[in-house]
């Protein structure tokens, strides 16, 4: 298999910084995912992209 596209990351809170129980591919795209985070107990909706995770506008 292709090691570039079986490299994943841990999705970060946006908030409080810690990890999420979600990973992230290279290829993954999210648009106004809903990400919840269980260490803060907050919900936030986050766009990423290539690794890039960033709180949308909503």
């Amino acid at each position: 298999m292709n090691d570039e596209s079986e490299h994943q990351e841990w999705v970060l809170c946006p908030k409080c910084g810690n990890k999420t129980r979600l990973k992230l591919r290279k290829d993954t795209v999210l648009r106004n995912f809903p990400l919840f985070c269980p260490k803060c107990k907050e919900e936030s909706l986050i766009d990423a992209e290539k690794f890039i995770v960033k709180e949308a506008r909503r």
